[in-house]
């Protein structure tokens, strides 16, 4: 890197990764609340029937399925969304810190980050429900 590159400083870098995971949390937690307020409204006064289990409908067990729903406005599909939001956090955090890494031509950390991130997002999207 010559004298004349501007050069990201540690610490921008830090305080970056810091409002990001701020603002996924903040904004799973918006998005959680808001389908279980949607969710209540609905069906809050329904009473609970514990005899027959009944799991998770299978539209709600994949990401796409997930996301269809919520662009529905199943309120269910919002909660959930929310939820992957929240995980969806992390993984990119680790993203990030990949691009920085780069930045900082440091050729060992970006291989070890971007082997976990493509476990993050393999987990993600392929994981066994």
């Amino acid at each position: 890197m010559s004298e004349h590159e501007p050069r990201v400083s540690d610490h921008a870098i830090e305080q970056f990764i810091g409002r990001l995971l701020q603002v996924g949390v903040l904004l799973a937690a918006a998005v959680t609340l808001l389908g279980g307020a949607m969710l209540l409204a609905h069906h809050g006064q329904s009473l609970a029937d514990y005899r027959v289990f009944r799991g998770e409908p299978e539209f709600l067990r994949s990401l796409a399925g997930v996301l269809g729903a919520a662009k529905m406005g199943d309120n269910r599909a919002i909660v959930q969304l929310g939820l992957v939001l929240l995980i969806a956090t992390p993984i990119a955090r680790v993203a990030f810190t990949l691009v920085a890494f780069a930045l900082q031509r440091d050729r060992m950390y970006v291989g070890v980050t971007f082997v976990v991130l493509v476990l993050l997002l393999f987990g993600l999207l392929f994981g066994v429900a």
